[in-house]
């Protein structure tokens, strides 16, 4: 009895092993192909002459090399806006832009830049400020 019992068991520990090694296979078949839709609009220059770099040049490369969005061509902007309350959001959304960014660059006396930006929803919330924020740079 005891020989059987031992037998049942190794029986049921041998199945539940081949268990155990079955194969797991993962098929990902799908999937985005594109980044989000983002605006990026030139920064405003609040000094003399021309900018010295192009920042929202600079910001939207940056955002498209993430490889998570796909800024606007500049070229298709809907509007040129130098700040947050300037950003007309139903302009933005029927182009499929849920968000647009824009800055400012101001040049200090001791030859620093500040640049400031705003991330402006234009989908959720229109006209609401997601992030801002401002730099001191040389």
């Amino acid at each position: 009895m005891m020989k059987q019992a031992l037998r049942v068991a190794f029986g049921f520990l041998i199945l539940w092993a081949s268990v155990l090694h079955a194969e797991v296979r993962i098929v990902i078949d799908s999937g985005v192909d594109s980044g989000r839709p983002i605006g990026v609009v030139p920064f405003q220059w609040a000094g003399p002459g021309a900018a010295p770099e192009d920042i929202g040049g600079i910001v939207a490369a940056d955002l498209r090399n993430s490889g998570k969005f796909n800024p606007l061509d500049r070229a298709r902007l809907p509007q040129q806006p130098g700040s947050a309350q300037e950003v007309q959001p139903a302009a933005w959304s029927a182009l499929g832009i849920d968000a647009v960014v824009v800055g400012q660059v101001t040049p200090n006396p001791d030859g620093s830049y500040n640049v400031a930006y705003q991330l402006v929803d234009t989908g959720g919330a229109p006209g609401t400020v997601l992030a801002q924020n401002s730099y001191l740079t040389k």
